[in-house]
């Protein structure tokens, strides 16, 4: 019996520069989405794109130093995106979308994500760090957006900040626990919490009160904001003194 003829390795493939970056960053985004960029190498990436490692260098010559930072930007890039949505149609309903999307990247880039948001590994440099914020900072002006809050004053910008520090907490937390409850019913916990402080606040703030008033407005008479209004009605009534 003749043995067989083992096929032939893959034939190497001419790429542009920039699409041979993109295929090593590609390759290491996958790696960083599932272990911690520690454990990562450049050998890792080399051998995930199908290419040598002296190859590897030639684009990255920082190493995984400098392949996390870029993998750092690219899902910095991906994160901002989530947020960016079309201003029609009722807010509630807006943040329902981005937090689909936002959810969907978590549990996509798992490991990533969590290396991300927790930092304090040996791969975290200040510019990481800054990309990081930089990735709030537009979340928050983007909700703000939906919001209809063109010039917010502290105590709405600090609300906003503050929800965008909970979804990135419970972010982690849903890992954590196994991705348990489902991405729905945590995105529509996380709407709650939103109007929830968006109510609160605005018995203190006049400036909050009005952009609820006007949420309010262009809410559905069966959307998140009356949805959530007639669920609290008997818990409040029930906390009414005497």
């Amino acid at each position: 019996m003749t043995a067989a003829t083992p096929a032939p390795p893959p034939a190497y493939r001419r790429l542009s520069v920039e699409q041979r970056r993109s295929q090593l960053l590609e390759a290491a985004l996958t790696l960083f989405a599932h272990r911690a960029p520690e454990e990562v190498t450049p050998e890792d990436v080399a051998a995930a794109a199908g290419v040598s490692r002296p190859l590897v260098y030639r684009y990255f010559p920082g190493g995984k130093q400098q392949l996390y930072e870029a993998a750092v930007r690219s899902s910095a890039d991906q994160l901002e995106r989530c947020f960016i949505e079309p201003p029609t149609g009722p807010p509630t309903e807006r943040v329902q979308r981005v937090l689909d999307r936002y959810l969907a990247f978590v549990d996509e880039h798992g490991t990533g994500f969590s290396a991300l948001l927790r930092g304090g590994g040996v791969c975290e440099t200040s510019r990481t760090t800054a990309i990081v914020d930089e990735v709030r900072r537009t979340a928050a002006e983007e909700i703000l957006r939906h919001l209809g809050a063109v010039r917010p004053g502290p105590r709405l910008r600090m609300l906003v900040r503050t929800w965008i520090a909970v979804v990135e907490s419970a972010s982690l937390t849903w890992l954590d626990e196994g991705k348990l409850p489902d991405a729905v019913e945590l995105r529509d916990w996380l709407v709650d919490h939103l109007v929830a402080l968006l109510a609160t606040t605005a018995t203190r703030d006049a400036e909050t009160a009005e952009a609820v008033a006007s949420m309010a407005a262009a809410e559905k008479t069966d959307g998140a904001v009356a949805t959530l209004a007639r669920r609290l009605a008997p818990l409040v009534e029930s906390m009414r003194p005497g």
